[in-house]
């Protein structure tokens, strides 16, 4: 059994035995379930595209991972299983870049679509989002999360042998371009121009490993550091994409927690500038103004995509989103700094101030 310990997202007691016996059979025949122990299981919650459980058998808890065909969404969205080889190759790959940043793959079984790592207990290993939502907000820590987005990115640039590895262009297309850019142009036809040629450029554009969900959910604030899990849309293509949908939940952490709002947008400055200080200058430019485009429809696409998040809830706070994204959709910024000072002045001005 393994020796070291992660946790996905905050957890909740789930029903006992709810894991497949085919699962458990799986595990048995991996030797982490032994066949005279009847293991205890708990489904861990908040992910909308896994099946995720720790595993307790008589020593060192695991979590196993199952990757859903029809993610837990209001809409129809529907995604390639085969996305969970691919996550468990990127920690594989990213391992070998910053192995302190990754969780271990003990074991990957392809037929049945899962793989297990170690759990981190959560008292050690926090989520990040739960802290931002308590505007606990660490500035060290952004940089951390930024710099380490960098070095994966400069480390995995123009990589023939990854290009080929992590193909995984329909899979991006389908939980990510497709649910956020392109569903958003569905409802925006005055944008869907736009949205629908950046959708076509970011898959167009293949420069470095992208993980494709650095949200805070995804970020453990490990005691060395973050720890990224969720690879599910693990592809090699365009890091931008990577860049822009961290800083969006920063931006979009002003509204869930107004009070914080001021140290969200030090986060994002500290974390923008981490990342490009592992970037090769040859490169930190175009970078920066794809992010920049890529940056309010990621913020738009999380009130009118498949997947808003959960925190706005009011129709004016979504109004304010709108407000911001829209116009920079039209008239996209060169630098992140740009969309970072209008999202500021838009706070600013709707009656609530920045406190």
């Amino acid at each position: 059994m393994p020796d070291v310990v992660t946790s996905t997202e905050p957890q909740e007691t789930g029903p006992e035995g709810a894991i497949p016996a085919a699962i458990l059979a799986v595990l048995r025949r991996a030797g982490f379930v032994a066949a005279d122990i009847e293991p205890c299981f708990v489904a861990l919650t908040g992910g909308v595209a896994s099946d995720i459980w720790k595993v307790e058998a008589g020593g060192t808890p695991i979590v196993v991972k199952r990757a859903l065909s029809k993610l837990r969404v209001a809409a129809e969205w529907l995604a390639p299983v085969e996305r969970n080889a691919a996550e468990a190759d990127w920690f594989r790959v990213v391992g070998t870049i910053v192995p302190e940043a990754v969780p271990k793959i003990l074991f990957h079984d392809a037929p049945s679509g899962l793989f297990a790592m170690p759990y981190f207990p959560p008292q050690r290993y926090p989520v990040w989002k739960a802290q931002l939502r308590d505007g606990a907000v660490d500035q060290h820590f952004a940089a951390r999360v930024g710099a380490t987005l960098g070095r994966i990115h400069a480390a995995t640039m123009d990589s023939a042998p990854l290009a080929e590895r992590f193909a995984n262009d329909e899979t991006f297309h389908a939980i990510r371009l497709e649910p956020y850019l392109e569903a958003t142009a569905r409802r925006h036809t005055t944008l869907a121009d736009r949205l629908m040629e950046l959708s076509r450029a970011t898959l167009a554009c293949r420069q470095a490993l992208v993980h494709g969900d650095v949200s805070p959910k995804n970020i453990l604030a490990g005691p060395a550091g973050p720890v990224l899990l969720d690879a599910e849309c693990a592809w090699y293509g365009d890091p931008a994409f990577d860049l822009a949908f961290c800083l969006n939940h920063l931006l979009l952490k002003c509204v869930w927690n107004r009070a914080a709002a001021p140290r969200f947008l030090a986060a994002y400055d500290v974390l923008r500038e981490a990342y490009f200080g592992e970037i090769p200058s040859a490169v930190a430019a175009g970078i920066e103004a794809r992010t920049a485009r890529l940056l309010p429809a990621l913020f738009l696409a999380r009130i009118d995509g498949k997947s808003p998040v959960e925190y706005i809830t009011t129709d004016a706070d979504r109004d304010l989103v709108r407000s911001a994204a829209i116009p920079l959709i039209l008239a996209p910024a060169a630098q992140l700094s740009a969309i970072r000072n209008s999202w500021a002045s838009t706070l600013q001005n709707d009656g609530q101030g920045l406190t």
